[in-house]
C-alpha cells in the first residue's frame, strides 16, 4: 500500500508539471495513474454512498486536479464527474466544491453552481475568491431570472423595431461607410483595415450590415448545397474564436473571398478571442458581397448561452450596445447547420449523430431557426466529437455523443459520400485526419486564448476529386488586449492559472 501511495504522489507530481506547462492531456493522462494506483482491488463489497473505499487518502485531490484539466480542455461533462467523485470521497473539501461550482457555470447551470458556490463558502468562509465566485453566480440567476421575465414580455423580434434611418453618424467619423443591399469587395477590404487599425464601424453601419444579413439568411436552409466546378477550389477554415488578426492573416495567405476563390467558414466565429465583433462584421461584409461564395455555418458558440458566458455578448455591449447584440442572435439563428460541397463531402462544426442511418432529408427538415434544444440533431451536429475505435459514448462536453469510425462510416454510407469535414476541437497542427481518413477536423484558431501553443489550418479542396490539401500556419502578433476580456468573470480565470 505504501508503495503505491509513493507512486500515486509521484504520478501527481508529474501531473503539476505538465499541467503549469500548460500540458493539459499529459497532465490529466498522470492524475489518472494516480486514481487508478489509489482506488482499492475489488473485493466485492461497495461502501454505503456507492464509493469504493480507497487505499489513498489523497484521492480526492487527484481527482480535483483531473476535474481542473477537464476544464481547461473544455470537457465540462467530464469534470462535472470527477469534481463530484472528490467530493464523495471527502466531502468536507473546499475545492471538489470549487471544480464542481465552475464546471457547473461552464455548463451553463448557475442555478447548480450556486448550491456548490454556497457550500464552497461554508467550508472557507473567509476564502475571499469563494465569496466573489458566489456573488457573481447570485447575480447570474438574478440576470437570468430578470432576462426571461423580459423575454416574456417581447412579441417582435429586434429587426422589426429599429430604427436605422433615424441613427446619426457622427460627423468626424471617417471610416468606410456602408449603403444597404450595395456591399462590394472595396467596402469589405475597407472594413478589415479599418478594424485593423482598432477602430470601430459606425453603429449605424454596424446595424446595417447585420440587418441585410438577417434578410438574407432568410432565404438560407438548414442544409446548404455548395457547387464547386472542376476546375476551381473552395477552402474551409475552422474555428476562429474572435482572433480577428489571424483571420486577416488567412486571407493574406489565402486570398479574400471572391467568386474564383470561395471560402466556407464551419463556425465559431466569436467568443474567446476578444475581437469577435471585428471577426463577425467582417465575415457578414464578405458574405453580403459574395452570397454564393462564402458560406457561414452556425458553430455551438453561436447561441445566446455560450455568448453570455465567453465573451460575445459582453463585447458587443462594450463596443456598442445590447440592441445590436440582439440583431447578431437573431441572425445566428437563421445561420446553416451544415454543408455538403459537390454532393460528396459534409461539412458540420460539431459532428454526428446518436443514432445510425440519419438521411441528409432528415437534416434538411431540422427546424435551425432556434436556440439549439438540449438534445437531437441540430445539438448533435453543434456539439458531438469522434472518438478512436468504434460505437458511442456520452461526450466528455456534456452535451452530444462522442462517435466512433463505425458512426461516420455508416453516414457516409447512408448518405453516399465521401467524408466528414468538422471543426469544434483544437488541434496541435490545426487539422487532424481521423477514422481511416474518412473523418478531418479543421481549427483555424492558432495559439488558441493566446496560452496553447498550437497552430491553425485551413483546407483547399479541389472540385474535380475533393482531393483534401492541409495548410497550417501559426498566430500572429495582435493588440494587448487579452482573451475572454468580455467573458463572464465567473469564467474568466478558466483560462489563466487559477
Amino acid at each position: 500500500m505504501a508503495e503505491e501511495v509513493t507512486k500515486a504522489e509521484k504520478a501527481k507530481a508529474e501531473g503539476n508539471t505538465y499541467f503549469q506547462e500548460g500540458k493539459y492531456a499529459k497532465a490529466l493522462a498522470a492524475y489518472s495513474i494516480a486514481i487508478e494506483l489509489s482506488e482499492s482491488e475489488d473485493d466485492g463489497l461497495d461502501s454505503l454512498d456507492g464509493v469504493a473505499p480507497a487505499k489513498n487518502p489523497n484521492v480526492h485531490v487527484y481527482y480535483a486536479n483531473r476535474a481542473f484539466c477537464h476544464i481547461k480542455m473544455e470537457n465540462f461533462g467530464s469534470a462535472l464527474v470527477d469534481a463530484t467523485k472528490a467530493i464523495e470521497v471527502k466531502e468536507d473539501w473546499p475545492k471538489g466544491w470549487y471544480r464542481r461550482g465552475t464546471a457547473n457555470m461552464a455548463l451553463n447551470r448557475p442555478k447548480e453552481a450556486l448550491r456548490d458556490f454556497n457550500q464552497l463558502c461554508k467550508l472557507a468562509p473567509n476564502d475571499k475568491d469563494a465569496r466573489e465566485r458566489l456573488k457573481q453566480c447570485q447575480k447570474q440567476v438574478t440576470a437570468d431570472k430578470f432576462a426571461k421575465a423580459i423575454g416574456c414580455e417581447k412579441t417582435k423580434p429586434a429587426s422589426q423595431t429599429v430604427d436605422v434611418a433615424h441613427m446619426d453618424v457622427d460627423s468626424t467619423y471617417s471610416g468606410p461607410v456602408y449603403e444597404k443591399g450595395a456591399c462590394s469587395a472595396d467596402f469589405c477590404l475597407s472594413l478589415m483595415q479599418h478594424q485593423k487599425e482598432e477602430k470601430t464601424i459606425a453603429k449605424k453601419y454596424a446595424y446595417q450590415i447585420v440587418l441585410d444579413m438577417i434578410e438574407m439568411l432568410k432565404g438560407a436552409s438548414t442544409l446548404v448545397d455548395i457547387e464547386v466546378p472542376d476546375t476551381g477550389e473552395v477552402t474551409v477554415c475552422g474555428d476562429v474564436h474572435g482572433q480577428f488578426y489571424d483571420l486577416l492573416n488567412i486571407f493574406s495567405m489565402n486570398g479574400v473571398p471572391s467568386q474564383e476563390n470561395p471560402y466556407l467558414f464551419n463556425g465559431d466565429f466569436v467568443d474567446r478571442g476578444s475581437f469577435s465583433v471585428e471577426v463577425i462584421l467582417t465575415l457578414f461584409a464578405w458574405k453580403l458581397a459574395f452570397p454564393q461564395h462564402l458560406h457561414l455555418a452556425r458553430g455551438n458558440h453561436e447561441t445566446r448561452n455560450m455568448n453570455k458566458l465567453y465573451g460575445f455578448e459582453g463585447e458587443v455591449t462594450k463596443k456598442y450596445d445590447e440592441e445590436l447584440y440582439l440583431l447578431f442572435c437573431e441572425a445566428f439563428c437563421l445561420l446553416p447547420l451544415c454543408h455538403v460541397i459537390n454532393n460528396q463531402v459534409f461539412v458540420v462544426h460539431g459532428g454526428l449523430f446518436s443514432k445510425d442511418d440519419v438521411t441528409l432529408d432528415s437534416i434538411r427538415q431540422v427546424n435551425r431557426v432556434q436556440e439549439p434544444p438540449d438534445e437531437g440533431l441540430m445539438t448533435e451536429m453543434l456539439w458531438s466529437d469522434p472518438q478512436p475505435g468504434r460505437g458511442r459514448q456520452p461526450s466528455k462536453r456534456g452535451v452530444g455523443v462522442a462517435f466512433g469510425q463505425d458512426v461516420t462510416e455508416n453516414f457516409l454510407k447512408v448518405n453516399n459520400l465521401k467524408m466528414v469535414i468538422r471543426s469544434h476541437e483544437m488541434k496541435e497542427e490545426g487539422y487532424e485526419i481521423e477514422h481511416a481518413g474518412r473523418l478531418v477536423t479543421v481549427f483555424s484558431a492558432p495559439n488558441y486564448c493566446d496560452q496553447m501553443g498550437n497552430k491553425g489550418a485551413f483546407i483547399r479542396l479541389d472540385g474535380k476529386t475533393m482531393t483534401p490539401k492541409y495548410t497550417s500556419f501559426a498566430h500572429v502578433p495582435h493588440p494587448n488586449v487579452r482573451p475572454m476580456q468580455y467573458a463572464n468573470p465567473m469564467l474568466g480565470q478558466l483560462f489563466g492559472m487559477a
